[in-house]
């Protein structure tokens, strides 16, 4: 159990804390809400004692343990599994728990025997990650533990602390996996918490409407204060009245004022759609990529159409070429083979967490998000600042003293000034809080143009995400479905024996083994065999609709003519006609012809993934 009494904290004019309490009984997993820069990450270092508070106190019973997960790095040991085991009460009885976790997170075989400082950072985290669960402390404490987990590693991990049996305070960007490890919610803003039982929806619901019951109070108490002012004011020089007025006096100090509650700092979202009139921005075709020539190529004959207004989400484990996908479709990488085509009309807008070291440091936050755009004026880029939290004066601070997570904003920001109709975005939230991810899931779904997101927040692949690029396997394949589809068809490798896709299949007949490989295996075959036979129904639709608009204009030319009696203008509208109509017939006979191909492709395959 903790306790949090009368917290207080400020840096400077601003005030993190101000007589905050908040309790932590047994059992409780809370996930911590509150915008960036409210104080939750200072609130998990006092409570480790990593950070002092200016007032107040942190109690917990005697002998209770407290686990933070430290972002600094500092190994002692040879080998990744020494390293972990090393927390262990009993490394060598109790060496298993470390090797479960490692795998969990990531670490493959190969990993335990490595130096921890060979590895990169990310896995490095990972490695202080493992350390902490696997020492079960009471109360598990962890500010953003997600960050450097893939999409596979952060399910592991969801269903993992879903049965922790202490006490957890976790701080996410990602909504959706506060909600699922957590049982209560807490906000922090205003200066203090608001904590309920249950998730965050509930948690917003319960604010909002608290600050609009406030609101509607402290309006009624200032129209009855101005009536009871009015009437002192009107009556208290008449001496009859003397006694009355005297009366509202004491009834108006009585009266507890309410003061306005201050609007918080909202990122707004509002992607610019610069209009596209084709029908695919983007074409790959045959693609093939790789950094080394002594190894299997990260991708190999990938082919798919980016359609005008299409939603692809790029996921995958980490380091198996997601990011290096979305360079390709920008222009930023050559690919060893295949190609890349971009429709003259494609207006590409590419956000990647690299893209930063672009930034000019000598630049201001304002001339910077200017530059990208010269038709804006001053007032239009100072609103795109205030959307990325920038506000007034803030917008004329330099790059060069922004924080990492400052200038991933301001990358946004140059997005949200550059009119696109495709959007190439490389893990876009990983700064942002929860409210801020809400907004910009908000405007991707109503953005107009084509998306490709790389991402492993499932929430967002479910609100967004209609096709899918999986880096599974030997090499990505597109993948014709939403993420849950994919879920329930083919699933991530080394899941089949977990909980959640057990209790999926619990009505369904257990396979043969490797029977997960072999239908990924076929949607894969399925996917090389419908591609290119999709891409000519629609390029033989795109002709006839071209040749019936041609049709139509040539109709119009004839009767015209026949109504002006131009003779030579009548025979070359008819010849011309003729040779339209008949390109017509052939071209609906092959599109007849590729459509019924089409069909019973996509019957056959039907048939054997049942």
């Amino acid at each position: 159990m903790l306790q949090v009494k009368n917290l207080e904290k400020h840096f400077g004019d601003r005030v993190l804390f101000s007589e905050a309490t908040l309790t932590i009984s047994p059992g409780e997993r809370v996930a911590l809400f509150g915008r960036n820069g409210s104080g939750k990450s200072t609130l998990l270092k006092i409570i480790a004692g990593e950070e002092s508070a200016d007032d107040g106190e942190v109690s917990t019973p005697r002998g209770y343990r407290i686990g933070y997960l430290k972002q600094h790095i500092s190994f002692t040991h040879n080998t990744v599994l020494e390293e972990v085991c090393s927390v262990l009460s009993d490394p060598i009885a109790e060496q298993y728990k470390a090797e479960i976790v490692l795998e969990g997170l990531g670490f493959s075989e190969a990993h335990l025997s490595l130096s921890p400082s060979a590895l990169s950072g990310g896995f490095q985290i990972r490695i202080n990650l493992a350390k902490l669960i696997v020492s079960e402390p009471n109360l598990l404490l962890l500010d953003e533990p997600t960050n450097y987990l893939d999409i596979v590693s952060m399910r592991w991990l969801e269903e993992y602390l879903q049965t922790w049996p202490g006490e957890m305070i976790v701080i996410s960007h990602d909504r959706y996996f506060c909600d699922q490890v957590s049982t209560h919610s807490a906000l922090l803003y205003r200066a203090g918490f608001r904590k309920i039982e249950g998730d965050s929806q509930k948690l917003f619901e319960r604010i909002e409407a608290d600050e609009e019951l406030h609101e509607r109070t402290r309006e009624n108490r200032e129209k009855e204060i101005k009536r009871m002012e009015a009437f002192i004011t009107r009556f208290k020089a008449q001496a009859s009245k003397a006694s009355v007025v005297q009366s509202r006096v004491k009834a108006l100090a009585r009266i507890e004022r309410l003061d306005e509650l201050s609007s918080e700092a909202t990122l707004d979202f509002s992607f610019v759609y610069a209009p596209f009139p084709g029908r695919f921005p983007l074409e790959v075709k045959d693609l093939s990529f790789g950094f080394d020539s002594d190894k299997a190529p990260l991708i190999d004959g990938l082919s798919f159409a980016v359609k005008k207004g299409d939603r692809i989400g790029v996921i995958g484990k980490n380091g198996r070429g997601k990011s290096t996908l979305l360079k390709l479709l920008a222009g930023e990488l050559k690919p060893l083979a295949g190609e890349v085509v971009a429709s003259p009309n494609t207006s590409l807008s590419f956000f990647a967490q690299t893209n930063t070291n672009r930034l000019q440091l000598s630049n201001t936050i304002e001339a910077e998000i200017q530059q990208v755009n010269s038709k804006l004026g001053r007032t239009a880029v100072r609103a795109i600042c205030g959307c990325m939290m920038f506000e007034g004066d803030d917008a004329l601070k330099k790059i060069s003293v922004l924080s990492g997570g400052e200038r991933s904003r301001v990358l946004l920001g140059k997005i949200l000034a550059t009119p696109s109709n495709v959007l190439l975005l490389d893990e876009p939230t990983n700064h942002l809080d929860v409210e801020s991810v809400m907004a910009l899931t908000d405007a991707l779904e109503e953005f107009e143009g084509a998306i490709a997101i790389v991402t492993h927040s499932e929430e967002i692949l479910r609100r967004v995400a209609q096709r899918l690029v999986i880096f599974q396997g030997d090499a990505p394949f597109v993948f014709e479905g939403t993420y849950d589809e994919f879920l329930d068809s083919i699933g991530w490798e080394g899941e089949e024996n977990s909980s959640r896709r057990q209790n999926k299949r619990k009505n369904k007949p257990s396979g043969l083994q490797g029977q997960k490989r072999e239908k990924a295996e076929l949607v894969q075959e399925k996917s090389r065999a419908l591609t290119p036979a999709k891409k000519e129904v629609d390029e033989l639709e795109k002709r006839v609709a071209g040749l019936e608009a041609t049709i139509a204009t040539l109709q119009q030319d004839l009767a015209a003519a026949s109504a002006a009696q131009e003779s030579a203008r009548i025979q070359k509208t008819s010849q011309e006609l003729a040779l339209a109509q008949e390109q017509l017939e052939k071209g609906l006979a092959k599109w007849e012809e590729a459509a019924k191909k089409l069909s019973e492709l996509e019957k056959a395959y039907a048939e054997r993934m049942v």
